[in-house]
């Protein structure tokens, strides 16, 4: 069994150099938004009966401000590889997320990655097209959440996953996020505050 190539992790700051150089290099705005799982919209695509059509919005549920900073701490504590995704550019930004998992570790240049071995980092500079932000209540509560095909931004960072490492200093584990739901119910129920 052969053993991982070593690297060393970037601070945040030396990756966020990294990937503005690239973005400004390929024409791209350097401005950046950053999003999470919550704040993707997949919505049926009326062009294409079979896809569909990504959109953000930060509205409804909108990243505070140390959200990169806890994502990018929480994702540098293991070896999977990170990725600097761009979706588009939207109102002069460019639109990305933060993600983490092996499935990328295998993802070149043909795939549209671009490779720091040296740190397990890759960047995804994405296509020159605007991303639309989405405004209305309706469409962002009838996006698909289900039944679409699997996707690199499956592997985003969620909002309430930020909102457990602030809480808890760590992501809950399933029964413990069960166990935290049923007993704000009952404290609900009992008229006591949460």
């Amino acid at each position: 069994m052969s053993s991982p190539t070593p690297f060393n992790r970037p601070s945040l700051t030396e990756a966020l150099d990294a990937w503005k150089q690239l973005l400004a290099a390929r024409g791209f705005a350097t401005e950046l938004r950053w999003v999470f799982e919550e704040n993707l919209c997949f919505e049926k695509s009326r062009a294409d009966q079979s896809g569909f059509h990504l959109g953000y919005q930060t509205k409804f549920t909108p990243p505070p401000e140390d959200a990169l900073d806890i994502a990018f701490d929480h994702f540098c504590e293991a070896d999977k590889r990170i990725v600097l995704y761009r979706l588009g550019e939207n109102a002069g930004k460019s639109v990305c997320v933060l993600l983490s998992d092996p499935w990328f570790e295998n993802r070149g240049e043909a795939d549209g990655f671009l490779r720091r071995d040296e740190w397990r980092v890759s960047f995804h500079p994405g296509p020159k097209g605007e991303i639309e932000e989405i405004a209305d209540l309706g469409r962002w509560l009838r996006r698909v959440k289900h039944g679409r095909a699997f996707h690199d931004l499956d592997f985003s960072m969620t909002l309430a996953a930020i909102d457990e490492i602030k809480i808890h200093g760590r992501v809950l584990m399933p029964y413990e996020r069960f166990a935290s739901t049923m007993l704000n119910r009952l404290r609900r129920f009992l008229g006591q505050p949460a």
